[in-house]
């Protein structure tokens, strides 16, 4: 009897490795695509939306804009047409979470840097201050890299306006008047239809990498299409 099933052991471990296989290929095929949430302002905490859209339940996408980068360049949406985008909001003089969402880009740019589709837009809350010459000099100390990640400013409430009504982002500190000022951790995910699919906190590691591996299956979703 030993002998029998000796001799028939390798043919029983390779069959049952092949039915494992099987078994774990129709499970993966069962299971439902992973997606994520396409934001709505009805679904965002209503102290970061504008009042004139806490009540939109759908077609939510980012407003058209036009706002200047560390090279002087006119940076609008046709910019980033067909891309996936990690937006925030930051100014180079502050001296609390600002450096830390920086380093926290820093190191997404690294790891997305050989993604064709996928870029990276900060905008400045205080444009008075940060001049194209003063983003170039923080671009190049922070090693931002100009393919794939704009530093902007410009009009100071197009920019506050982006923020309250576009990204959702920050809670209601004024329209962008001279003694306005937002500030937020949030980096935020937007998809190639300009909508957005996730909040991150980007001052948070385990925050960052919950938006990478969002990111992974926004660009997965593109593919199987």
């Amino acid at each position: 009897m030993r002998s029998f099933f000796a001799k028939y052991k390798f043919f029983g471990l390779v069959l049952l490795g092949i039915s494992s296989v099987i078994v774990y290929l129709f499970y993966n095929a069962l299971q439902p695509a992973k997606t994520l949430t396409i934001y709505q302002p009805t679904m965002v905490n209503p102290e970061l939306v504008d009042s004139t859209l806490q009540y939109k339940r759908k077609y939510h996408t980012i407003a058209d804009f036009a706002l200047t980068n560390q090279n002087g360049e006119t940076i609008t949406q046709e910019d980033y047409a067909d891309k996936i985008y990690i937006a925030d909001f930051f100014f180079t003089t502050c001296p609390t979470i600002c450096p830390i969402m920086t380093k926290n880009m820093a190191s997404i740019q690294e790891r997305i840097k050989n993604f064709d589709d996928v870029l990276l837009l900060s905008h400045s809350v205080t444009p008075e201050i940060d001049s194209v010459a003063q983003l170039k000099k923080y671009a190049i100390e922070k090693g931002v890299d100009d393919a794939k990640w704009n530093l902007v400013t410009g009009d100071k409430k197009q920019i506050y306006e982006l923020a309250r009504k576009s990204y959702l982002a920050v809670k209601d500190d004024g329209d962008g008047g001279p003694f306005d000022m937002i500030h937020t951790e949030n980096f935020i995910l937007v998809d190639k239809k300009k909508r957005i699919r996730g909040f991150y906190d980007g001052t948070n590691p385990e925050e960052i990498e919950k938006l990478m591996g969002d990111l992974e299956i926004l660009r997965a979703s593109y593919e199987k299409k």
